[in-house]
């Protein structure tokens, strides 16, 4: 299959443009960004893992081991939450960049988990930052006890994946976290400063009790595991960018609705999972931002709690829970399903400015006798031109909504565009102009083979 990483003008496509494009310009290397356009679970762990066969380089940018991206090759079914799913093509090389936070023993049990499933090598391909914050099992203690608290004080908890994501990004902007490079530096320093957070979230939590002096055994453990993959991720990042032509991936972990700027505050992760987070997550200058690629699935669903305005508490949403097989990769929890809602997905493009879309999961809607799509919110009987920031008025407004047929045809087996019966192609048209992007992308299944290339 061909790759395209420049998004051309579709409707006059270049026939010989095939392949990933190495991005060049004076300022160096151009990047290619994959990032969610929803509440996450879109499929990007998909369409990264088709761009990366043809990568030098993958890298993650932010969140932690609380996302996670399922790809299926060859039959066999991976889940990676920490490592960049690009780990998968042994050619590559993987980094996990100085805004990610990383939970040392859930970053080995993942590597040995994928390895007993075929990924052989892995940690011979994974560059981590030095600069990356540490996730300590008492953060995800922490987590859990918030998330208790939250619900005694307020009756509803936010739905945290209980990672401990959210306490380590407080940690590091409290400026009390400690990171990669100190784990590697002086262990007895690094030891009274693990003690000193300790007591803090202590002193905040009296129930808390942590086995310090365990703890940092298994720390220690980690450490000369982890000394050979670690580098300055700054400087790999520049050499990547200012050396030969290289085909740089990043993969984006959440989604824009989830961003800690732009989400559905409070309901929202702890990280910039829009293209700010590429910048400071892996320190890429703007300038060398190239294509942005949104995924979004054919309809929407989001796990945890918030607002979410087209949901469908009806045998529609059940039915696109079950066929489509709606269960967080993380957490193990259904997934809330509604229509899908171009509204988040025009508000996510506002913030990221993709240059193309890949549309994921075409195939779930394939026994629906109509389908709708939300094109616009109403307030008081207004349309409002943006998406409210106010989760309070999110769930008062009255959703616009468009109607199409169904086109009850199984369109699994669909390789090229004109496989695609009619009223789906004209689904997927209207999609695309509404948004104003491109859709690069149309996903008809879970491997590899089931994306349909547009342009």
């Amino acid at each position: 299959m061909s790759l395209g990483w420049s998004a051309k003008d579709h409707k006059n496509p270049n026939p010989t443009a095939g392949g990933l494009k190495r991005q060049r310009s004076d300022t160096g290397n151009k990047v290619t960004v994959v990032l969610g356009a929803q509440w996450g679970d879109e499929g990007k762990g998909k369409v990264v893992d088709l761009l990366a066969t043809e990568a030098d380089v993958v890298c993650r940018c932010q969140g932690g081991n609380n996302a996670g991206h399922t790809v299926v090759v060859d039959g066999k079914e991976y889940d990676f939450h920490l490592l960049p799913s690009g780990i998968i093509n042994p050619k590559s090389t993987s980094l996990i960049g100085n805004g990610v936070v990383i939970h040392l023993p859930g970053l080995f049990e993942e590597g040995d988990k994928n390895e007993k499933k075929g990924l052989k090598g892995w940690d011979k391909r994974l560059i981590v930052s030095d600069r990356a914050h540490l996730v300590f099992d008492f953060h995800q203690v922490v987590d859990g006890l918030q998330e208790t608290e939250r619900q005694a004080q307020e009756g509803k908890s936010i739905g945290t994946t209980k990672k401990g994501i959210g306490p380590a990004y407080s940690s590091k902007a409290s400026r009390t976290g400690l990171r990669v490079c100190d784990l590697l530096g002086d262990f007895k320093d690094f030891s009274s400063r693990f003690k000193n957070l300790v007591q803090q979230y202590q002193s905040m939590y009296p129930s808390l009790i942590v086995d310090v002096e365990s703890q940092l055994k298994k720390l220690k453990e980690y450490t000369e595991r982890l000394r050979p993959m670690v580098r300055d991720g700054v400087y790999y990042m520049y050499e990547a960018l200012h050396g030969p032509p290289k085909k740089i991936l990043i993969e984006g972990a959440n989604a824009a609705l989830l961003d800690i700027d732009f989400g559905t505050y409070p309901f929202v992760t702890s990280s910039n999972c829009t293209v700010g987070g590429v910048c400071t997550g892996l320190g890429i200058p703007p300038l060398n931002i190239g294509e942005v690629f949104g995924v979004t699935k054919a309809y929407t669903t989001r796990v945890g709690i918030g607002a979410f305005p087209t949901e469908q508490l009806n045998a529609v949403g059940e039915l696109l829970q079950t066929r489509g097989h709606e269960v967080g990769v993380t957490t193990g929890r259904k997934r809330r399903c509604g229509w899908l809602d171009l509204v988040i997905v025009k508000y996510a493009h506002m913030i990221n400015g993709f240059t193309a879309i890949a549309l994921t999961k075409l195939d779930i809607l394939d026994v629906l006798d109509e389908i709708k799509v939300g094109i616009a919110y109403k307030l008081n009987g207004k349309r409002i031109p943006h998406f409210p920031a106010n989760l309070d008025v999110l769930h008062k407004v009255e959703v616009e909504y468009e109607t199409f047929p169904g086109w009850k045809t199984d369109t699994s087996a669909a390789r090229k565009w004109n496989d695609l019966p009619a009223h789906a192609q004209n689904y997927i048209r209207f999609i695309e102009n509404h948004i104003g992007v491109p859709i690069k992308w149309v996903g008809v299944g879970k491997s590899r083979e089931c994306m349909i290339q547009m342009f």
